[in-house]
């Protein structure tokens, strides 16, 4: 189509494949889109797109993303409130006309297959390095390992006990991510040796394990027993959320690298992971940012002296 649609927060960019999503940075934007900055979305991902009217005097286009093609709804898994949704986008009302255009024009060129599910990921995870301060400890993860380093002021003498913990994403099943606006959120990394996960069929923390014993009681579990049976503050793979730790913007975007790249490592995968989305030079400011971040794992110790240069030097090549 080749056509841009701007709405509130975020600029929809039509392609010959794809939609290209550019998210607001302003401060009225949700952080969780200012984390993602922008999204490439192919045509093959999306299942059905709507048009439906939104609060005061506004209109909702959302393109519905197919089950199984994107790692961030995947691990998100229904939580996230309808203004984080990144297939939204909203627009003055008087626009409606031209919007219904678009959506016309969505639904012309979505994939046959469109009402089944992905048997891969089509759209590209956030990429590595990250990090996130969560109520028990530091989450990072560089691309194959995740790190988690416990606080001495909020974590279990469980996990003080088992230590530090390193996971490489070929160790891993999958993740559950419950989001830090429940009362009890956390991330939970599921090894291959704990029950299989299958993040396509979203739903629930009870749906995808079953309920979780020990949760609400006190004592820590027996040695020995299985990740996704131990209450998330006594399980050395999961980290909790709290006010202030591990916010959506943060954490979710860091469950779905970590998921994409576990789902990357598994056999049958379907093929390599779909190629991030480039428009050209970056963002300076967004040079300097991720730069900031790979300093602060570098001074963690979660990346050595060769990672840290070596990804120093590819992010200001991108400049």
């Amino acid at each position: 189509m080749g056509d841009v649609l701007a709405g509130i927060h975020a600029t929809w960019e039509f392609d010959t494949d794809a939609v290209l999503i550019r998210f607001e940075r302003g401060i009225r934007a949700p952080k969780l889109f200012q984390s993602l900055r922008e999204r490439r979305i192919p045509y093959a991902a999306l299942s059905s797109v709507t048009l439906t009217p939104g609060k005061r005097n506004t209109v909702v286009l959302r393109a519905v993303p197919r089950v199984g093609a994107d790692p961030l709804v995947e691990a998100a898994a229904g939580q996230l409130k309808e203004g984080y949704d990144p297939y939204r986008l909203v627009l003055p009302a008087e626009r409606e006309v031209l919007a219904e255009y678009y959506a016309d024009e969505l639904r012309t060129v979505l994939d046959p297959a469109s009402d089944e599910p992905a048997e891969r990921f089509l759209v590209a995870a956030p990429e590595a390095p990250m990090s996130f301060k969560a109520y028990d400890g530091r989450a990072g993860f560089d691309g194959d390992r995740v790190s988690f380093r416990w606080s001495w002021t909020g974590a279990s003498s469980a996990k003080w006990k088992a230590g530090d913990q390193t996971f490489r994403v070929g160790e891993l099943a999958g993740i559950v991510w419950r989001s830090p606006e429940a009362l009890d959120g956390y991330l939970r990394l599921i090894p291959r040796t704990a029950a299989p996960v299958d993040h396509r069929a979203g739903g629930s923390l009870d749906d995808t394990l079953g309920p979780v014993a020990g949760e609400g009681e006190t004592g820590a579990p027996a040695d020995g027993e299985p990740s996704a049976s131990r209450a998330a503050d006594q399980d050395p793979a999961a980290v909790l959320f709290g006010l202030g730790y591990g916010p959506v913007h943060e954490s979710l975007p860091f469950a779905a690298a970590v998921l994409e790249s576990v789902r990357r490592t598994q056999p049958g995968s379907g093929g390599p992971a779909p190629a991030l989305v480039s428009a050209g030079r970056r963002d300076p400011a967004d040079i300097a940012e991720r730069i900031h971040h790979l300093g602060e794992l570098h001074r963690a110790g979660l990346v050595t002296d060769a990672e840290f240069s070596a990804k120093k030097a590819e992010l200001l090549s991108e400049l």
